[in-house]
């Protein structure tokens, strides 16, 4: 009997892990554990996933982290961007190292791999050195851009598609293979479930195409009935609406940094690994776009 905690199980990439855990697993051969830090999250997740454990699970909190591992075979592991992810990484994985955690799935980025790389990339590589060090088993996920971050519900530039019918960023016409979190939710639980297979691999997740921001808001315009516009703004608008919303200044200088890339048309790779893992095309823009019509209403 293989145990999973997912941490972040309710965020973008966590939730649907879980959700497709606990559907793919009909004859119970996985104790599936979801670890959440907002007990409002917890009751409703509770009501939505009557057959999956849930624990309360806070980085800043050790003991938490340690009961939320005991008794855990395989971690999935998701961990917010911040400064200081190497130091909540390598607590981490020393307490799972301690518990007898065998088996460690980490999402983590597209370019963890590069050198120098961006900082959201470097971040998520020092994660991943550490899990290397550690001897524990592991695979990465290193997925694009999500197509569920022009969600209304998800981030915050969603919002202005709802209530401005359009989004505003510094990208110009540069493409990116926007990928829909339920492709690398269902690559997770692969990985997750069949170590054999993915152990000691790392997997660059994409979708089909690359497309531009204009693009994107055409196809958005196609499957919502209503004119959805894309608003090329300068860096300094940018800058001072993130500023605006309070985000720190670290992170809208990382942001900033992946829309210079973007623009200058180093984003927009493609890979073919959800087809190889699920046996299937990657979803489509326009079918995501389809699927979550309604939030954008």
């Amino acid at each position: 009997m293989r145990t999973i905690l997912v941490t972040g199980a309710t965020g973008t990439v966590g939730s649907e892990v879980v959700k497709q855990l606990a559907s793919s697993d009909q004859r119970g051969q996985s104790v599936i554990r979801a670890a959440i830090h907002s007990q409002n999250k917890a009751d409703k997740f509770k009501s939505d996933n009557k057959t999956v454990e849930i624990v309360n699970f806070d980085y800043n909190k050790p003991d938490t982290i340690a009961d939320a591992l005991d008794h855990i075979d395989t971690l999935f592991l998701v961990t917010l961007p911040a400064p200081n992810m190497a130091n909540i990484s390598s607590s981490l994985v020393k307490e799972a190292k301690k518990n007898g955690v065998q088996y460690i799935v980490k999402l983590s980025v597209m370019g963890a791999d590069e050198e120098p790389g961006l900082v959201i990339g470097r971040l998520h590589r020092q994660a991943e050195k550490i899990i290397e060090d550690s001897g524990i088993s592991y695979t990465f996920l290193r997925p694009a851009s999500f197509m569920q971050s022009f969600l209304p519900t998800k981030f915050f530039f969603g919002q202005t598609i709802k209530t401005q019918n359009a989004f505003y960023f510094p990208a110009g016409d540069g493409r990116v293979g926007f990928v829909d979190v339920r492709d690398i939710a269902a690559i997770a639980v692969q990985a997750l479930t069949d170590d054999s297979k993915h152990a000691g691999k790392a997997y660059t997740i994409t979708g089909q195409d690359a497309l531009s921001y204009g693009q994107v808001a055409e196809i958005l315009s196609n499957e919502v009935n209503r004119r959805i516009s894309y608003i090329d703004i300068s860096e300094e608008d940018s800058r001072r609406g993130m500023k605006q919303i309070g985000m720190e200044d670290w992170l809208i200088d990382a942001i900033m940094e992946f829309f210079s890339i973007v623009r200058a048309g180093q984003a927009s790779q493609t890979t073919t690994v959800v087809e190889q893992i699920t046996g299937r095309k990657p979803i489509s823009f326009a079918q995501f776009a389809k699927d979550y019509a309604e939030f954008f209403k």
